[in-house]
């Protein structure tokens, strides 16, 4: 490990003589004529490109139906809908986006923070079930950064206790566990196609599910409950995904084996590599878990370092490796949690939150690129290691 190197931060020579972006969407230049010949059509609202996209999703996944939608807080939204009724609670982990519970409360139910295991950053288990009371409606497991959570554990909970099993997958694009994928399940199965996602529309969703009562219900919700023009026998949204988002993702699923391949590479290498440095922990994969990699996050032991987690991420930036906090407070710390719903606290959140961050992690990463970001983060730990 580099000692005697001056960090860039400092004024020092950069590791990288450019640039290596955390997330970068690779777009085929063939989807700008397929675009132009949607645009000409003037059927740019949800039609037949939606509907293909949708059924390769559903085919990839190993599920029985998919419905797509605008992004995706709206899958969530529409999963939760057709799931749960007023006054339901739902456990919810303390780490991850605020749309996971913010959904379940703009379904007038109450979401329930469970706090994660300190090496994969999931929910834990044992904590979802001090969770349980008689009004838990469902607990919604979130596959963060590609890893799977523990699937057959909550699945048998669940069970145990009559409650739904929601997926939050919109960073499990390709994740599997015990082999299978974690869309190919009975349950509900939310996506997002954001723009870091592995998968991108720009913006977008999907829903899976094998329960063809869920399907409908879903595809109802997300157009104003229409079965039929102007005949409306549910109370629903303009959730649609547009024509061009479509041909976006049916490109994007063309490219899906080729980029799962190379996320995996990559986390490998990483893991392999940044793992050897004392004081960084890459996330721990879930036993049965089949990692996509849709990050690649790990912790810093910040006792073991004369600086603090944001001075190591500035470090870091100067010598062109970008770099990101996912997240830098859990959801049991945002004002508005704590506003609305008093949350109990969830301490191994929020340590895990003061102490992770993200390094590049995308398809278009070359194998210097994996080098120059090993070495980077090399240089700064050894600059700043005690």
């Amino acid at each position: 490990m580099c000692t005697v190197e001056k960090l860039a931060v400092d004024g020092g020579e950069p590791v990288s003589p450019k640039k290596i972006s955390i997330a970068k969407p690779i777009i085929s230049p063939e989807v700008l004529g397929e675009i132009r010949e949607i645009l000409e059509s003037g059927q740019l609202r949800q039609g037949q490109k939606v509907k293909k996209f949708e059924t390769l999703f559903a085919e990839k996944v190993g599920a029985g139906y998919a419905y797509a939608v605008c992004n995706g807080t709206a899958a969530l939204h529409t999963a939760y809908l057709s799931t749960l009724k007023p006054g339901d609670e739902v456990i919810v982990p303390s780490f991850t986006f605020l749309a996971t519970a913010s959904m379940v409360y703009y379904s007038m139910a109450r979401p329930v923070f469970a706090d994660i295991d300190p090496d994969t950053f999931l929910i834990d288990l044992e904590d979802v079930k001090k969770k349980i009371t008689p009004r838990t409606r469902a607990v919604v497991p979130v596959h963060l950064f590609g890893n799977a959570a523990d699937i057959q554990g909550l699945r048998d909970l669940c069970e145990d206790h009559s409650l739904a099993l929601i997926h939050d997958s919109a960073q499990a694009h390709g994740t599997r566990y015990g082999g299978r994928d974690v869309g190919s399940y009975d349950d509900l199965g939310c996506y997002s196609f954001y723009p870091s996602k592995t998968l991108t529309t720009g913006e977008g969703g999907m829903v899976t599910t094998n329960d063809e009562g869920l399907y409908r219900a879903g595809t109802l919700l997300r157009a104003h409950g229409d079965d039929g023009r102007y005949h409306h026998v549910a109370m629903g949204f303009n959730y649609r995904l547009t024509e061009i988002a479509a041909v976006l993702g049916i490109d994007q699923m063309r490219q899906f084996d080729g980029f799962l391949k190379r996320r995996k590479e990559c986390g490998g290498y990483l893991r392999k590599n940044i793992g050897r440095i004392d004081g960084l922990h890459p996330q721990r994969a879930t036993p049965k878990a089949d990692h996509s990699y849709s990050y690649f996050s790990l912790t810093m032991d910040t006792e073991k370092y004369r600086c603090t987690r944001d001075q190591f991420l500035r470090a870091l930036a100067a010598e062109n490796i970008d770099c990101a906090v996912h997240y830098p407070k859990p959801l049991t710390g945002q004002p508005i949690v704590k506003e609305k719903l008093d949350p109990a606290p969830c301490p191994v959140s929020e340590d895990v939150s003061m102490r992770i961050l993200s390094l590049p992690m995308h398809p278009a990463l070359t194998d210097e690129d994996l080098k120059l970001i090993v070495a980077g983060v090399e240089k700064v730990a050894g600059h700043y290691l005690k």
